[in-house]
């Protein structure tokens, strides 16, 4: 740790997002000055109802100045500053109607503009297809519309701090949930959204049935078709094995905890799905640092609890003076929110409590803990709920609602993810188990490795610390085939790929239990995970009473520059470069017309995808060291991890004289033949994969709706996503991708 308690990640992090600065860019403010700007900020709440702001005041910059908890990202942010924006969610209602719908691309605009995510529900927009009665035309459907709501996002520039995030959600009974599903199934698609699957209980019957299910067309509540349940089921799982997306929301179960049922059904989440919201509504969220709640007692570590109640309280009271301190930037938002006064109280640091208690992530005795703890907590911030509203008065809905005793918040807690402030808190996130144990962190020309600071202590004290072990550690992102560590730590020091995913499972389930919204939390894969795992994971939750799942297979998303993986066993090990050209390689071989006679054009691929790219000319001549050389370059690209549509999209277009003057020759040039052959490989293939059986070569041959057209992001050997601020291998927690190093995070 640093001086003032901080990581040096944590300073980078607090100076790149969080303290003022001037207008030159020049920092003005501390770690401790901002606690006690947002301190300050968020006691003033008191004066509205006659209460001495510096009691609170003190508490709160107390707790945060430890890192006991700290408040979502916006309040850190905009509290005492300009926009005073302090809530990080928000759901926006899509009506079918033009207005409706530009209605809220326009209010969008200006959540995200004052640092806020979004969520929607499309599943009143009529299908396309469908009639438009006023202009005798007929409609686009949800998806194009999404794609409008995605585009405003894209020029909207959250305060220049937060990118915008958006949760897109549709009822698995809508008529177009198929095209739904594959969304996404191209990489530059919606890619300022999560998006999920509003699965119903008469689905999940049906599926368990394997039965049909009708389809209902929202304008006129009409059935409009029917579709066999598996046969979808199978769909959201095989593209969710694929590239994560989509994920489900169960939305019966999120309803039957709906607090305020008299106002309404709830219809969608925010981005990261931890927070049902009605539309209109809103939610500040917080984060306790489970870590700090513990005590040392003889010969070993136990939670203290008397800690962890004060800490509680105080969280739940700055929670609810956010309400009051907050600007929204709607004033129906403001409405709803001043009418319900939701909060969401959740942790951080919940591996690194397991590991100080010495219990492994993967056992019945820390799922046994998780549902301790959080019913604990949930049972505190009621209590500290109630006692508000003794002084306060009840969130003013709270007639009709599930509450029948005084309550100053119809909920008050939710797991969120913490991408971001656990970093500044120097714990792990939310309540997934640890991405690695040891980083690498490149600064200028030096590769830094940060230990986790237990097992460094571990280590040392144990007797088994050295640089060379640590750099080994940080390589490999796991340590429990490494026989000189003791087998007792390793057990304890788990990764989010050691763990099986029904762990995963069982842990979000364990703090459902006692959580009034829900759980942010992914469910990690190994790359070589199967399609059946998946769906054995989204089947168990659903069982488990989950409100939702979002899962991740390694690898199995690229995005921006990559880095490339090798695996061994599952765990994945860094390398940089283009991945080895395979000794065996299976292809094809195209024979096409160019300008100055025939071109063959040869395409070999293995499971990874495409390898390599040659070219022979005809009889006839032509440009043969030119077309040789582009073969050269793009098989060395497609190796490297360029996305496959970059380099067809270079390729493809370029006109030479030769192929001007025939009239016979539908190629422009030995470019673009390349880059249609590429192209058209990738389109006939699964993703430029060849699929081998023995030495027998196979297409993989599915429904034609079903074929993956083509990884836009390109071929890839287990490629992993990097940040796109800094390079660092970006992890999957929450239902977000997050940057341990720099803080960037495509949430916000």
């Amino acid at each position: 740790m640093s001086e003032g308690g901080f990581t040096p990640n944590a300073i980078k992090v607090l100076e790149a997002r969080y303290l003022k600065k001037n207008t030159e860019g020049e920092l003005i403010e501390t770690p401790d000055e901002m606690f006690r700007r947002v301190a300050r900020n968020i006691a003033l709440a008191n004066e509205k109802y006659g209460e001495d702001p510096q009691k609170d005041e003190e508490s709160f910059y107390e707790i945060m100045k430890n890192l006991d908890f700290l408040p979502n990202s916006p309040t850190l942010m905009n509290a005492d500053n300009d926009l005073q924006q302090l809530s990080a969610c928000f759901v926006l209602p899509v009506e079918d109607s033009m207005n409706g719908i530009f209605d809220a691309v326009k209010n969008t605009a200006l959540i995200q503009k004052s640092g806020g995510g979004t969520g929607f529900s499309f599943s009143r927009l009529r299908p396309k297809n469908d009639i438009v009665r006023t202009t005798g035309g007929i409609a686009s459907g949800p998806i194009s519309f999404m794609e409008i709501f995605d585009a405003a996002t894209n020029t909207v520039k959250q305060g220049g701090k937060r990118r915008g995030a958006n949760m897109g959600i549709l009822r698995v009974d809508h008529p177009d949930i198929l095209d739904f599903i594959t969304a996404k199934e191209k990489e530059n698609k919606l890619n300022n959204f999560n998006i999920s699957v509003a699965v119903t209980d008469e689905f999940m019957k049906a599926v368990k049935n394997d039965e049909y299910y009708n389809l209902i067309n929202p304008r006129n509540g009409e059935i409009s078709g029917r579709l066999k349940a598996r046969e979808v089921f199978d769909k959201i799982v095989f593209m969710a094995h694929k590239n994560g997306e989509p994920g489900i929301i169960f939305i019966d179960e999120i309803n039957r905890h709906n607090p305020t049922p008299h106002l309404g059904e709830i219809e969608s989440t925010n981005p990261c799905g931890e927070q049902p919201l009605l539309p209109y509504e809103a939610c500040n969220l917080g984060s306790i640092n489970l870590s700090h709640m513990v005590k040392e007692n003889k010969d070993h570590a136990e939670i203290d609890y008397d800690k962890l109640e004060y800490t509680v309280r105080v969280a739940t009271r700055f929670l609810d003076n956010v309400i009051d301190m907050n600007e929204y930037p709607l004033e129906k938002i403001k409405e709803m929110v001043y009418g319900n006064r939701k909060i969401g109280l959740g942790v951080m640091g919940w591996s690194d409590l397991l590991i100080i208690l010495r219990i492994p992530y993967n056992s019945r005795e820390a799922v046994d803990l998780a549902g301790e703890v959080m019913a604990f907590i949930q049972k505190i911030s009621h209590d500290e709920s109630r006692k508000i509203a003794e002084r306060r008065g009840s969130f003013p809905n709270i007639k009709g609602s599930i509450h029948k005793e005084p309550m100053r918040n119809a909920t008050t807690t939710t797991i969120a993810p913490t991408g971001s402030i656990s970093i500044i808190a120097g714990c792990s996130s939310g309540i997934e188990p640890l991405f690695a144990i040891n980083y690498e962190r490149h600064v200028l020309d030096d590769t830094l490795i940060e230990v986790h600071p237990i097992f460094e202590k571990i280590a040392r004290e144990r007797g088994f610390y050295s640089e060379e072990l640590m750099a080994r550690v940080a390589e490999n992102n796991s340590i429990q085939e490494m026989e000189e560590i003791p087998e007792d730590v390793r057990k304890i020091f788990v990764t989010a790929h050691d763990i099986e995913p029904e762990w995963h499972i069982k842990m979000q389930a364990a703090f459902q239990k006692s959580v009034d919204n829900a759980v942010s939390k992914t469910v990690n894969f190994r790359h070589d995970a199967t399609v059946e795992d998946v769906k054995k994971v989204y089947t168990m939750a659903y069982d488990l009473k989950c409100k939702g799942v979002t899962i991740y297979r390694d690898g199995s998303r690229s995005k921006q520059v990559l880095a490339t993986k090798n695996q061994k066993n599952g765990v994945s090990e860094t390398s940089r470069g283009k991945r080895p050209r395979p000794k065996v390689t299976f292809g094809t071989t195209e024979k096409t017309n160019i300008g100055c006679g025939k071109l063959y054009i040869t395409i070999n691929s293995d499971n990874h995808g495409i390898c390599e790219v040659f070219t022979t000319t005809g009889k006839g001549g032509g440009c043969h060291a030119q077309s040789e050389a582009i073969s050269r370059l793009a098989s060395l690209a497609l190796r490297s991890g360029v996305p496959i549509e970059e380099v067809t999209g270079q390729l493809k277009g370029i006109r030479c004289e030769a192929a001007m003057i025939r009239k016979d020759v539908s190629n422009l040039s030995c470019p673009d033949a390349i880059g249609r052959a590429i192209e058209s490989f990738v389109n006939n293939t699964d993703n430029g994969k060849i699929i081998l059986s023995g030495l027998k070569l196979e297409f993989n041959h599915k429904e034609k709706e079903d074929r993956p057209k083509g990884n836009p992001n390109g071929s890839t050997y287990n490629n992993h996503a990097v940040c796109p601020e800094c390079g660092h291998e970006l992890e999957h927690e929450g239902g977000c991708s997050v940057c341990r190093n720099c803080g960037w995070s495509k949430c916000g």
